[in-house]
C-alpha cells in the first residue's frame, strides 16, 4: 500500500519538515527521529535532505529493504534505529540458531562505519518464546562491540 508517492511528499511535506528540523538542529542538540515503516527507501534520500538523523524501524523484509544496500547507500548519511532481527519472519518462525544468525548478520551490515542502534524491526509479539528472545538479544550483546 502506497499512502503518497516520493514526489508528492518531497513537494509538499519536505519543504516543511526541513524547515521544522533546521529550527530544532539550531537551537537544540536534539536529533530528529522519523518512525516510518515498510518500503520506504525512495523516501530516505528526502528525509536525509529534510535533516532527520535516525531512521526506525528499518523494516529489512519489505520490498527494496535489503540491510546491505540500504548501509552502503545511506549508512553514513543517517542512523539506522532498528533492523537488528526480522521479528515477521525469524523471530516468530526461526529456531534459536536462525534467529542468532540473523542478529549476528544484520548487526554486522548496520555497525559498520556509523550510527547503528539495534533494536528488532518491530515490537516483540507476547506468544514469542522466552528462550527466542534471550537468544535475541543475548546474540546482539555479544556481536555489539566492534
Amino acid at each position: 500500500m502506497v499512502l503518497c508517492r516520493p514526489s508528492v511528499y518531497e513537494e509538499l511535506s519536505a519543504p516543511f519538515v526541513k524547515k521544522f528540523n533546521e529550527f530544532i538542529h539550531q537551537n537544540s542538540d536534539f536529533k530528529i527521529f522519523m518512525h516510518c515503516c515498510g518500503s520506504i527507501k525512495p523516501l530516505i534520500p528526502i528525509l536525509i535532505d529534510s535533516g532527520v538523523d535516525i531512521l526506525n524501524p528499518v523494516q529489512i523484509s519489505a520490498d527494496n529493504m535489503n540491510a546491505s544496500n540500504l548501509k552502503i547507500e545511506f549508512g553514513e548519511k543517517i542512523t539506522f534505529w532498528g533492523g537488528g532481527c526480522d521479528t515477521q519472519n525469524v523471530l516468530n518462525q526461526g529456531t534459536l540458531e536462525d534467529i542468532a544468525r540473523n542478529v549476528q548478520k544484520n548487526i554486522d551490515i548496520f555497525k559498520n562505519k556509523s550510527g547503528f542502534v539495534f533494536n528488532p524491526v518491530h515490537n516483540i509479539m507476547g506468544d514469542i518464546s522466552p528462550e527466542k528472545i534471550i537468544t535475541l538479544f543475548d546474540t546482539a550483546y555479544e556481536n555489539s562491540f566492534i
